[in-house]
């Protein structure tokens, strides 16, 4: 079974999510990011180009050719384990096939409805096993981004 890290209390869910890629793509730690939602991952996409000045995030998404090489692949398929890669979870619900990871990061706005909805993954994860973790980045989320 997978760890599952949930962060609460984040400002922009996005943002933070963008922040997380960056850390672990600067520390050599690859990342798939899913959601069905492709207006969304196609957002965040986007904020990944921005994520800071001085930062570049090399990601494409998972039908690219050049997948195989690049550290972040976003995709809107069930998603497939990668060696060493982490799992950032930006669906609302539980991706199928998670377990095969060995990390889920769960990054969850302030936003009620997305609290409810982290909270019904939550009490899921919890059903098939998986080992939990919450973290409150709540404080975090009120700092201003390091460039």
């Amino acid at each position: 079974m997978a760890r599952i890290d949930f962060a609460f209390g984040a400002a922009d869910r996005l943002r933070a999510a963008c922040e997380v890629v960056r850390k672990h793509y600067q520390a050599g730690h690859p990342v798939v990011v899913y959601s069905r939602d492709m207006p969304l991952l196609e957002r965040f996409d986007q904020m990944l180009w921005g994520v800071a000045a001085t930062a570049f995030v090399p990601h494409v998404f998972a039908d690219d050719p050049l997948a195989a090489q690049t550290p972040v692949l976003l995709t809107s398929a069930p998603p497939t384990a990668r060696p060493d890669a982490w799992l950032l979870n930006l669906d609302a619900d539980c991706p199928a096939g998670c377990e095969q990871f060995e990390r889920v990061l769960e990054i969850v706005s302030q936003d009620e409805e997305e609290t409810l909805a982290a909270r019904e993954r939550w009490k899921q994860y919890k059903a098939q096993g998986h080992e939990l973790h919450a973290h409150d980045i709540s404080a975090r989320a009120a700092r201003p981004a390091k460039p």
